[in-house]
């Protein structure tokens, strides 16, 4: 169920201690997961406390990954007290300009900030990655599986959940070998803040990146482009494209890589937006599965992913993708 957005019993006390005391704490906003977000305001200063509670959210990995980013020079929110027994954590306010309203209000700038959002993947990708889990073959498959294990069930469909698995294993395995760039997992126009008086990336904010892992380059790159919460023009998804690899110069095989991971990530998402309906009673997210189906009928098309292609065309009706009505 949504989780009311009410302030935690321990977060008095800890603003307290962390020298808030005359703090106002404002819902900000939930989340997908069980983390939620509160703006706290005092005279002449806000920041932002997370709720990460526990068993359900650990912010220890957002904390290090936070810390890893600032260290290499972007824009990551600063920690300005933590309770970790009670998962609560103070950081710095990055302010109201996240880039998709931003982008909905001024559709004009949406060439030059997605620029400047695929530059900051570029740049990212010129570190080593962080000592993080390995984005694998067991994580690969147990994500794209979330669509047999929830989208087909509630739409009745009896698939062949082998097969499925089988079909990713043959068409990821060329790209498995790399786990060269810290994966942020969810690099998008939700999760991407404008700050004021920055520019270029250096006015990115970033946000969500607790499920960080050692992985491929275009994973992020897929994350931006074929964005689940709001359309990006294909046209635009093309030349944001060409950007990356005049820019980064990827390894051989970036696109074909591109395309296969668009089909996994876009395969999750449809499996987790139906959890979030079906389990969580968060019926919002079936509203983005229409976009999802678009973005994932065009990865299917690329020569890269034909077994998976395969798998759904005998597995997954034309008339159940997409649009279908999930009960």
């Amino acid at each position: 169920m949504v989780a009311p957005m009410t302030p935690p019993a321990a977060a008095p006390e800890f603003l307290k201690r962390a020298g808030w005391h005359d703090a106002e704490i404002l819902p900000l906003a939930g989340d997908a997961s069980f983390r939620r977000y509160f703006r706290v305001e005092a005279p002449g200063r806000h920041a932002v406390l997370m709720d990460s509670p526990a068993p359900h959210e650990d912010p220890r990995p957002f904390l290090t990954i936070a810390e890893h980013l600032i260290a290499l020079g972007f824009s990551a929110p600063h920690t300005l007290a933590a309770d970790l027994e009670h998962g609560l954590v103070l950081l710095e306010d990055f302010g109201d300009a996240r880039m998709r309203e931003v982008l909905d209000a001024a559709p004009e700038a949406e060439l030059r900030i997605y620029s400047d959002a695929v530059d900051l993947l570029a740049k990212l990708h010129k570190h080593r990655a962080a000592d993080l889990p390995p984005y694998d073959e067991k994580e690969y498959l147990r994500e794209a599986g979330l669509l047999t294990e929830w989208y087909a069930p509630a739409l009745g469909l009896d698939v062949d959940a082998d097969g499925y698995r089988a079909a990713w294993r043959e068409a990821l395995a060329p790209l498995l070998h790399d786990r060269s760039v810290t994966v942020l997992r969810d690099y998008h126009a939700e999760n991407i803040m404008l700050i004021d008086g920055r520019e270029g990336t250096d006015g990115l904010g970033l946000l969500d990146f607790q499920d960080a892992l050692a992985g491929h380059p275009a994973y992020d790159l897929v994350s931006l482009l074929q964005d689940a919460r709001r359309d990006v023009p294909e046209a635009l998804e093309a030349d944001m494209l060409n950007r990356y690899l005049e820019t980064a110069r990827p390894a051989d095989g970036f696109s074909d890589a591109y395309w296969l991971l668009g089909a996994q990530r876009n395969a999750k998402i449809v499996g987790i937006f139906t959890r979030l309906y079906k389990r969580d009673g968060k019926p919002r997210y079936l509203s983005y599965l229409p976009r999802v189906w678009d973005y994932l009928e065009r990865d299917l098309a690329q020569p890269a992913l034909a077994p998976v292609k395969a798998w759904f065309d005998a597995n997954i009706p034309a008339d159940k993708r997409g649009s279908a009505t999930i009960a």
